[in-house]
């Protein structure tokens, strides 16, 4: 078998077979009584719901991941990706247009496969256990909306790889990096003010305790902050959670309203604190920064990848192009992503600690403990994850040691002024 067919196949294998050996130690780590720390927000038929949507994800899951590998392996050794290249090229649109309408086609091909297993997931799966509030229309529109985004921002962007990699010669990975750095930094920019708005309503929260009390905090720790808002989170699910967007004075942090609802104002307060927290602590910088690397890297070797014949060779191809290539180079490219997924989910662990401690220094660790506790509850969170699940899935630790690392700030004096990150 030719090299790269072996390499891409094994990966394909190995990801799966890892995949279902950790979901199933995952499921074995289940533990029949409630953890101490948390019998106060949990009760046993809670819990006992909580492990059940544990295990029916955990299915749910395995199913999916087989049909998708069966599909993907039997698509590629039928020809299917030389066929459509045949096709399209038949339409004599040049490498580019027909490179647009070859990833397309695949992107959407892969949507319509996924549609049913989406729809099960939304209106079967999370409207058991009580999660689902979006309508179908929402659920159409979203997806809608959705494909018209990535016509629309992503169709110029890989229309514009795909030309500087024809024209722009050995400089063509350095340029493609470039404008993808770019394209980065802008939709983050543009994403609270132009993109989310598209899917969700952002109301300014309502004066009253809870703007002052968390206005109050964000001058207390000097966060410039340009608005609160509440986000229509209920209009698709019940579960609850809050975020922090935009950059210089435009920062802005969304609450989901169902949080509002559940959360009381301390409660609510130390939530704020925490996503200050990763403001303080520079791990959005830090993120961006690792993945304007990360782009460059893969960039770079695609520029070397897409020489080789073999690549082509492994998928049956006729004729080499760009486009292609960039389908191909990236399952080749798995075992690295695959790699670098652990380190980022370390990072990203690790900046929840981070997070977490600037919470617990500068507002009310108790009050952090006691959010925590709740939306682990509210979202039927899985106390328990194997160790090795939590090391190769999680980017956030689980509930548990997340509470006993904020531990030590409780009852102790709050800090105005935190030290920096270096």
């Amino acid at each position: 078998m030719n090299l790269y067919a072996t390499i891409i196949l094994v990966t394909l294998l190995l990801d799966f077979l890892v995949g279902a050996t950790v979901e199933v130690l995952n499921l074995r780590a289940l533990q029949k009584d409630v953890p101490e720390e948390l019998k106060d927000v949990y009760k046993a038929d809670a819990y006992a719901t909580s492990q059940e949507y544990t295990r029916a994800r955990t299915r749910f899951g395995l199913l999916t991941s087989t049909f998708d590998l069966v599909v993907f392996v039997g698509f590629w050794q039928l020809g299917g990706f030389a066929w459509l290249d045949g096709r399209l090229r038949q339409l004599d649109q040049g490498p580019v247009v027909t490179g647009l309408l070859f990833i397309g086609a695949l992107v959407v091909g892969k949507g319509l496969i996924d549609l049913p297993f989406g729809v099960y997931s939304t209106f079967v799966l999370e409207e058991r256990f009580g999660f689902n509030r979006t309508t179908a229309r929402t659920y159409a529109v979203d997806l809608i909306k959705g494909l018209l985004l990535g016509v629309i921002l992503g169709g110029p962007l890989l229309a514009l790889i795909l030309f500087f990699f024809e024209r722009a010669g050995d400089l063509a990975w350095l340029v493609c990096w470039l404008l993808t750095t770019v394209f980065m930094l802008t939709v983050n920019f543009v994403f609270p003010t132009w993109i989310l708005p598209l899917f969700n309503k952002l109301e300014p929260l309502e004066d009253g305790e809870l703007r002052h009390a968390l206005a109050n905090y964000a001058r207390s720790v000097s966060f410039d902050l340009e608005d609160i808002f509440v986000m229509d989170g209920s209009k698709r699910s019940s579960r609850s959670n809050a975020f922090f967007t935009g950059f210089g004075r435009h920062k802005r942090i969304a609450l989901f309203d169902t949080l509002v609802a559940q959360q009381s104002t301390p409660e609510l307060v130390a939530v704020l604190a925490h996503e200050v927290g990763h403001y303080k602590r520079r791990h959005i910088i830090k993120s961006l920064v690792l993945g304007v690397a990360h782009s460059g890297v893969v960039f770079f070797l695609l520029s070397i990848f897409l020489q080789h014949q073999g690549l082509f060779d492994a998928f049956y191809m006729e004729n080499t192009s760009i486009y292609a290539g960039l389908v191909f180079f990236g399952l080749l490219y798995a075992p690295i992503e695959w790699l670098l997924s652990l380190f980022l989910n370390l990072q990203a662990r690790r900046h929840e600690f981070e997070a977490d401690a600037f919470a617990g220094q500068t507002a009310d660790a108790g009050a952090m403990i006691s959010a925590l506790k709740k939306l682990s509850a509210d979202n039927l969170s899985n106390l328990t994850p194997h160790p090795f699940y939590v090391f190769l899935r999680h980017s956030h630790p689980p509930v548990l040691q997340r509470i006993a690392h904020l531990r030590q700030w409780v009852n102790k004096p709050v800090e105005t002024s935190p030290p920096m990150a270096p």
